[in-house]
């Protein structure tokens, strides 16, 4: 009887020594909060949700959200349109996502920041990274415009900000971005 309560308890202790540290409903509720902020993210002129947010909790790394967008809607081909868009159109939608730039990088720095005070099962010392896909479509001119933004921060550091133990300025430092 003691051996088979042994080997049961092993059994479990293993199960949940392998349970990821962060659920999938904490990083559902964080996917569903950066969905929201992309579509709230300009009202008159929103930004086209290409794929929904996804998140997915690494162990020993943290917790690590994508998602893709286009930064401005742009017109598709059709009937009712010419095949062709005119150098106006094409240099009008360049400029709309080059000044929508800075403006997305804030979103994804808050989000950052916000999610630190969720995702409190993701140890202090373990990334949040958030990485946003910026399509466009073939006609559009890309000069000067990333593909991806890829933004991560030690989870404690954003901690701090998020409730005033450090100031906004440490984000800068705190903060690392790539983009490709």
């Amino acid at each position: 009887m003691r051996r088979v309560l042994l080997v049961v308890l092993l059994g479990v202790l293993t199960a949940t020594a392998q349970k990821p540290q962060v659920s999938r409903s904490e990083l559902t509720a964080m996917e569903k909060s950066f969905d929201e902020r992309i579509k709230r993210f300009n009202i008159d002129s929103p930004m086209e949700i290409l794929g929904l947010t996804r998140g997915v909790y690494l162990e020993g790394y943290g917790a690590v959200f994508t998602a893709e967008v286009n930064l401005v809607q742009t017109p598709g081909l059709s009937p009712f349109r010419p095949a062709e868009f005119s150098k106006e159109e094409i240099a009008r939608v360049r400029q709309a996502k080059l000044q929508r730039m800075p403006q997305v990088r804030q979103m994804m720095r808050d989000f950052l920041v916000a999610s630190s005070q969720s995702l409190d099962r993701v140890p202090p010392q373990e990334q949040i990274a958030v990485a946003l896909f910026l399509l466009s479509k073939p006609w559009e001119d890309k000069t000067g415009l990333p593909q991806q933004i890829l933004m991560h921060a030690r989870r404690q550091a954003l901690l701090d900000v998020a409730t005033n133990r450090a100031d906004r300025s440490t984000l800068d430092t705190a903060i690392q971005e790539r983009t490709f």
